[in-house]
């Protein structure tokens, strides 16, 4: 009796404690955001906003991407963990449009809910498609290099590399509008910078010493762009090339500044990143989501360069 009462005692302050402690807050959600790659100032947009949808619905964000958008396997080995790890919903920007369907069907089937960001994929198992319209943007540059160029001349095309849907879709649009709408200029070559500025800056010259007579130049990524430029100034081109780059960054809105680059076609990768998780969220909440969400596309030149819509997109975080 007497041991009895001894461990009642002892055990009495924990029991006691455990009461007063109340229930447990509810465990935070966690959405995993998975990039292309980390390196360009483009997916550091996108973590911000992403970072921010995190503060503002109350989220977890596990940010993770492979080094570099080439790396396929790497992506597929980030996805592969979060869906062990068992987060409660992914963000994804598909390196490869086929390459990374399985992981997608997989989360799919195992409840995780996935949102595609920036560029598509090649399954309809996916909660929301957050992007920009890519075909829209590339038909941007071809009108624009059409303007500049009076409707005729030679031009060649910088690509990022073959699969990834996003820059795919921005290179078939220029393609297809000059093409079909302004049949006086060539396309005379279409290469790859494999997603990478010094290979771009490598590819760039061997277009430039093949055609030494080009008019234009259409580059549709940061990397690809930083590349072109490059090659350009290098040769002191600028006054004769007309270069039509896609996507912003303080370096290459000074080249636009400065006469190097004609003009841009910028995204709003903050406004990809934020209603990614958002989509996510509304999903977990039991509230309707959007199939598709457009976030836009512009075009930044040196008239429009300070104009208060084109530095909202600029100067995003």
């Amino acid at each position: 009796m007497r041991k009895l009462i001894l461990l009642l005692l002892i055990a009495l302050p924990g029991v006691m404690a455990g009461c007063n402690r109340g229930p447990e807050k509810p465990k935070q959600k966690m959405i995993a955001v998975i990039p292309k790659g980390v390196s360009h100032s483009f997916w550091l947009t996108i973590k911000a906003g992403a970072d921010a949808a995190g503060r503002d619905l109350g989220v977890a964000i596990d940010w993770k991407g492979p080094a570099s958008e080439t790396d396929i396997a790497g992506q597929i080995n980030i996805v592969e963990d979060a869906i062990n790890r068992r987060v409660d919903g992914i963000v994804l920007a598909p390196s490869h449009g086929d390459s990374l369907v399985p992981m997608v069907q997989r989360a799919q089937r195992e409840g995780i809910p996935v949102t595609i960001f920036d560029s598509g994929i090649s399954t309809e198992n996916y909660l929301s498609y957050v992007a920009t319209d890519n075909r829209a943007g590339g038909a941007l540059a071809a009108r624009r290099m059409a303007e500049r160029l009076n409707g005729k001349g030679k031009v060649a095309i910088l690509g990022v590399k073959k699969g990834s849907v996003s820059t795919d879709e921005r290179e078939e649009g220029f393609a297809e509008t000059l093409r079909s709408q302004f049949p006086g200029i060539q396309v005379v070559q279409w290469l790859y910078g494999e997603a990478n500025a010094a290979k771009s800056l490598s590819t760039a010259e061997d277009i430039l010493t093949t055609h030494p007579d080009l008019n234009g130049l259409f580059a549709s990524n940061e990397s690809s762009t930083v590349g072109a430029v490059r090659a350009v100034r290098q040769r002191n081109l600028g006054a004769s090339v007309v270069l039509v780059g896609f996507d912003a960054t303080p370096d290459l809105v000074n080249n636009v500044r400065e006469g190097s680059i004609d003009s841009l076609v910028i995204q709003n990768p903050y406004k990809m990143g934020y209603e990614g998780v958002k989509t996510i969220v509304d999903k977990l909440a039991g509230r309707e989501t959007s199939r598709r969400i457009d976030t836009g596309v512009e075009l930044l030149t040196k008239d429009n360069l300070e104009t208060p819509a084109i530095q909202s997109l600029i100067r995003t975080p």
